[in-house]
């Protein structure tokens, strides 16, 4: 069973003491010298990591010493961001190349990818705070690093043990304003975050409770074993839909104790909503009704990993706009998102699929919309309910299909899987993505198309 894997992730995420520390930070460390701050959020980071990983915390120390280095004798310079990015890229594909297994294993890369992300962020973010304001986007503006960082403050912000392990991601002036205590609703009070705070804490839990009580029956072992092959081929794409549902509670789970430590320390805090009420949601990483709603691609994507997305569209695909082609600035942006997880070839098969998918599922909302027939029939509001169903298997039924290579790593496992139900995600999708066009021209009218051009 997968029970394994599910005992190696609570044992990482759970022993260590994310809510007390929160708790600690909030009632004795609030608005005290911020350097008291850094050495706090510094000795119980590397506390988490030491208790995880033993001797193998060196590993993130010395990137970090190293990105302090460069931060100084560097400067904000573009050469900085380039060295910033060759060294950490490389230094987590070498770990992933010597400790690679064809397991999930809870090892020190885990948290290290994470840091690798919030390093070079940093590195570009410095960079950003040496430019003109006029030249900066208003998103620019709002992350760039105006002062030059002490080596305890990017500790500290390296190591926040609310976000260390699993993220999320966060940049470098949320967390000044938080060691300022800046990051509350009651500016000079306490933010009111305890109940936020618990809220989120309660629903982590309840996505735990549920993936230990599914994942025994549901797992990762069945799809490649002899009785999964001798099943017809509806129940083994069935088996894959639910698999792929039940798959992602575990970083859901993840997601959500991580950032109830993150509100309840004030790191959460968002600003105002049009009401004036207070948001918590800065580092949410998931959307959870739209996670469970949405019968979409592109809205499991929206609702899951949101603030690695974000850094990902703030960082690279933004930054590829020298390009001058979005498509291709997508392509090397998932490109980076697969190789940032690990060497597998699965990763990579995963977000090929994933770009794929979502090309495909932009196309034929497009169709739906421009043609009359499609548009007629999709409006008769007796039928909304059926294809509200018959969208969520598809949905989900593919989004399985991609995860399945994301999730067994080994060429041998995935392709096993892929040819048991025929590699049925590339035929479809390929298929589509070659003959939508012409499906296109047949089904939308002319002055449709002009007036979409227009």
């Amino acid at each position: 069973t997968s029970f394994p894997v599910c005992t190696k992730l609570y044992s990482c995420l759970f022993p260590y003491p994310g809510y007390p520390f929160a708790l600690f930070q909030r009632y004795f460390l609030f608005q005290k010298e911020v350097y008291l701050i850094h050495l706090f959020n510094t000795l119980t980071g590397l506390s988490i990591a030491y208790f995880n990983f033993g001797m193998q915390f060196t590993h993130s120390l010395l990137c970090i010493l190293i990105q302090f280095l460069i931060l100084r004798l560097m400067g904000r310079t573009v050469t900085a961001v380039l060295t910033t990015f060759c060294f950490q890229v490389t230094y987590l594909m070498a770990g992933y190349y010597f400790t690679a297994t064809e397991n999930y294993d809870i090892k020190w890369t885990m948290p290290h990818c994470v840091l690798t992300l919030k390093l070079i962020g940093l590195a570009i973010d410095y960079y950003d705070g040496g430019k003109d304001l006029e030249v900066l986007t208003d998103e620019q503006k709002q992350f760039a690093v105006r002062g030059v960082p002490t080596l305890l403050e990017v500790s500290g912000f390296s190591y926040f043990y609310g976000a260390f392990m699993v993220g999320p991601q966060f940049s470098m002036t949320d967390y000044q304003k938080l060691a300022r205590g800046e990051k509350t609703d009651v500016p000079g009070q306490r933010p009111n975050s305890l109940v936020p705070a618990v809220k989120r804490l309660i629903l982590g839990l309840f996505f735990l409770v549920t993936y230990a009580l599914l994942s025994p029956y549901v797992s990762d072992e069945y799809l490649i074993s002899d009785a999964y092959l001798e099943q017809p081929f509806w129940f083994r794409c069935f088996y894959i839909l639910i698999w792929g549902k039940v798959i992602l509670y575990k970083y859901v789970t993840c997601w959500l104790v991580t950032e109830g430590v993150c509100i309840l320390v004030g790191l959460g805090y968002n600003g105002q909503d049009m009401s004036g009420k207070p948001k918590w949601d800065a580092c949410a990483n998931m959307k959870i009704w739209l996670f469970e709603t949405t019968p979409f691609f592109t809205g499991t994507i929206a609702s899951f990993n949101i603030n690695t997305n974000a850094w990902m569209a703030r960082y690279f695909f933004k930054r590829l706009k020298f390009l001058g082609n979005k498509l291709l600035s997508q392509a090397l942006t998932l490109f980076f998102l697969a190789v940032w997880h690990g060497l597998h070839s699965g990763y990579l098969v995963c977000f090929q699929m994933e770009f794929l998918i979502v090309i495909v599922e932009r196309q034929v909302m497009d169709l739906m919309q421009d043609a009359p027939v499609l548009r007629a029939w999709a409006s008769i509001t007796i039928l909304k309910p059926l294809y509200y169903v018959l969208q969520q298997a598809i949905h989900w039924m593919f989004m399985g299909y991609s995860l399945v290579p994301f999730c067994l790593f080994a060429w041998d496992k995935w392709v096993k899987v892929y040819t048991s139900i025929y590699f049925v995600g590339h035929i479809l999708f390929l298929t589509l993505f070659l003959t939508l066009p012409y499906i296109r021209r047949a089904l939308v009218p002319r002055k449709e198309k002009l007036k979409k051009a227009e």
